[in-house]
């Protein structure tokens, strides 16, 4: 009887160990939660890369892009454009 109950208590403390302890099986859930999220940002970290590269490749090679950015983001006019300016 007292080896058995030994033995129950000592497979409780096991399991005890095996769910919260560290590296546990509730730690093995929290970090692949983290990993999924980190996973998901690095994902938005490439895309917003490749968004970039597009604009890059696009100022270095297309003329038409370089003039729309500079007007539109920089404020410049052509020789001979008519500015209107309105009153805010």
């Amino acid at each position: 009887m007292r080896v058995g109950r030994y033995l129950v208590v000592f497979i409780m403390f096991m399991a005890i160990l095996i769910t919260f302890g560290n590296r546990g099986l509730l730690d093995n859930y929290r970090m692949g939660k983290k990993l999924a999220s980190i996973q998901q940002a690095n994902e938005e970290i490439l895309q917003e890369n490749r968004e970039y590269q597009k604009k890059i490749d696009l100022l270095k090679t297309h003329l038409g892009y370089i003039e729309m950015v500079a007007r539109n983001e920089l404020g410049m006019v052509k020789k001979g454009d008519v500015v209107y300016r309105f009153p805010k």
